[in-house]
């Protein structure tokens, strides 16, 4: 025996509305009681990547992602032989776009004489999905591209010898497929742009997470490019930052979450410099052969006997100055270039 109609109601009650399987009648289980999860399947090789650039009304010819079968040329159909006479029209073209993108890509469908599509809807006659009041509604599936007339009857006082379903509407012909975002493809605020994933929300971070103890591992032999900027276009210091200052040149890091700090490199290996000045007992201040960053960043002795910064002397760009003025003949050493 066929399986009764109230029984497949019942399983696309409980698998569309509840997501779950069924497993007994709706008298003795109901969907709410239904407890084994049966989600509908999303199909990763179908998804529209730029959905997002479909208009929310059709173009008036084909344009980016949308291919639009106009009034003027709407698509030919054929009768489908497997089913009643009549009853199915299919398109032959996939992923039509429905009208939850807007009311206008609801599918407008003409009967006309065979091979005479551009007259269709001049010269046709245009049947309706709600049908005519004579039970003879249509149904289109906007994935499969089919036509189907689901009413009792076929349309109200259309005669199909000689002629030919048409269909007017549009179709995405985008990128499809979770493998295969493209430029222009986005999600959210994300954009994909040929080989570059953009935040287009302004100022606004972007997030990467793992699971667990899960780590991000890079498995390419090149390398990986910072951030860089000037120290203009620093972001505000937190924990773990790290960027090339391009003013500076150095890598800087913020350790503290409030300021920044220069890493040093090879490159940056120091080079100390001495500066010998002598004392004339009136002389307090001297010109460095250059400008240390700040005064902890050198070592002052004089006549041997190591001096304390702020205490001793303060540093002004390439002058340091000792307030009081070292004796005459006083030996005077400056080492500089630790950690600049």
């Amino acid at each position: 025996m066929a399986i009764a109609d109230a029984k497949k109601v019942d399983y696309l009650w409980k698998k569309i509305g509840y997501g779950a399987t069924k497993t007994d009648t709706n008298a003795n289980k109901a969907a709410p009681n239904e407890a084994i999860a049966s989600p509908l399947l999303i199909r990763g090789d179908k998804t529209w990547n730029q959905a997002n650039l479909i208009p929310t009304t059709i173009p008036g010819s084909s344009s980016g992602v949308v291919t639009v079968y106009g009034t003027g040329a709407p698509d030919t159909t054929t009768n489908d032989a497997t089913a009643s006479t009549n009853r199915s029209w299919k398109t032959g073209l996939t992923d039509w776009i429905p009208p939850e993108f807007g009311a206008t890509y609801g599918v407008k469908v003409y009967i006309h004489d065979t091979g005479s599509a551009g007259a269709a809807a001049a010269s046709g006659t245009r049947v309706f999905a709600g049908g005519s009041g004579n039970n003879d509604e249509f149904f289109f599936d906007y994935q499969s591209g089919v036509l189907h007339f689901i009413g009792t009857n076929l349309p109200n006082g259309v005669n199909f010898s000689g002629k030919t379903a048409y269909v007017s509407g549009a179709r995405y012909t985008g990128t499809q497929g979770l493998h295969n975002f493209t430029s222009g493809a986005s999600t959210g605020n994300t954009e994909f742009s040929t080989n570059a994933i953009n935040n287009t929300s302004t100022n606004a971070d972007m997030s990467f997470g793992t699971q667990g103890t899960g780590q991000y591992l890079f498995t390419a032999d090149t390398g990986v490019v910072l951030p860089t900027g000037s120290t203009a276009q620093r972001p505000t210091a937190q924990e773990g930052v790290i960027r090339f200052n391009t003013t500076t040149g150095k890598y800087e890091v913020s350790q503290d979450g409030s300021t920044y700090t220069n890493l040093r490199t090879d490159v940056d290996a120091a080079t100390v410099s001495k500066d010998i000045f002598a004392g004339d007992g009136s002389t307090t201040t001297f010109t460095l052969s250059t400008a240390p960053s700040a005064a902890n960043n050198i070592i002052v002795y004089v006549d041997g006997v190591m001096q304390e910064p702020a205490q001793n002397y303060t540093i002004s760009n390439t002058t340091i100055d000792f307030g009081d003025a070292a004796h005459d003949g006083a030996r005077i050493t400056v080492l500089h270039g630790f950690a600049d």
